[in-house]
């Protein structure tokens, strides 16, 4: 279980949330809504361990995750909002790179069935750099097609500049990774159908308002 305790994030001098607590658990997909500014990436690198809260606590199992960081590290697939290619390395390259830094193993068989089930696998031996948007996004989702049985996926945008074929196919695996027990959090701007054992939500605008009000 992913456990957030009166989670606080500021930024400068703004504070964008304050008293922010939710319980995810196995099978569960939580989607993070809020208008632009009001600190769903911010929320995700908390959840990832890679920004501290100004207060609060995030538990990973019971336990704080700043006690167990290598241990959650090991246990979640970040994918921002920015892919994350290195522009000089092929989609090969920068997916073999991601699988080996996450201790997968890298061999090319399994990283090229991972692009094509993305549509990407023509894309293989190309530089990065000469990519589409499109195009990079799917060589970053293709981690999530190695990655089934790492437990909590974050992602930040992930259909953002996908065409429709590669949206269903990633709602496909979602939903594939929710029924074996997996957990999913996601911010989306747009209407996406996946299939989840429970859905929950929380809406960051509506903590800016109880801030507002205070």
């Amino acid at each position: 279980m992913l456990e957030a305790r009166q989670l606080e994030c500021t930024r400068g001098e703004r504070r964008l949330f304050s008293g922010l607590s939710f319980r995810l658990g196995r099978g569960q997909l939580l989607r993070v809504a809020g208008a632009n500014g009001s600190g769903k990436t911010s929320l995700l690198r908390i959840m990832c361990g890679l920004l501290a809260p100004s207060a609060g606590e995030l538990r990973w199992g019971g336990r704080s995750i700043r006690a167990e960081r290598e241990e959650y590290s090991r246990n979640l697939v970040f994918i921002g909002h920015l892919n994350a290619l290195k522009d000089d390395l092929t989609a090969l390259e920068n997916l073999q790179v991601a699988a080996a830094l996450a201790g997968m193993s890298a061999e090319s068989a399994r990283m090229l069935a991972a692009l094509d089930r993305f549509g990407v696998a023509h894309c293989a031996e190309l530089p990065s750099k000469v990519l589409s948007q499109g195009q990079r996004r799917r060589v970053a989702l293709a981690r999530l097609a190695l990655s089934p049985a790492v437990p909590l996926w974050i992602l930040d945008e992930p259909f953002s500049a996908l065409d429709v074929g590669a949206v269903v196919e990633l709602e496909r695996l979602l939903a594939a990774h929710l029924a074996s027990g997996g957990m999913v959090v996601l911010t989306t701007h747009q209407e996406v159908q996946v299939v989840a054992h429970a859905v929950l939500r929380v809406d960051l605008d509506v903590h800016a308002a109880a801030l507002l009000a205070a």
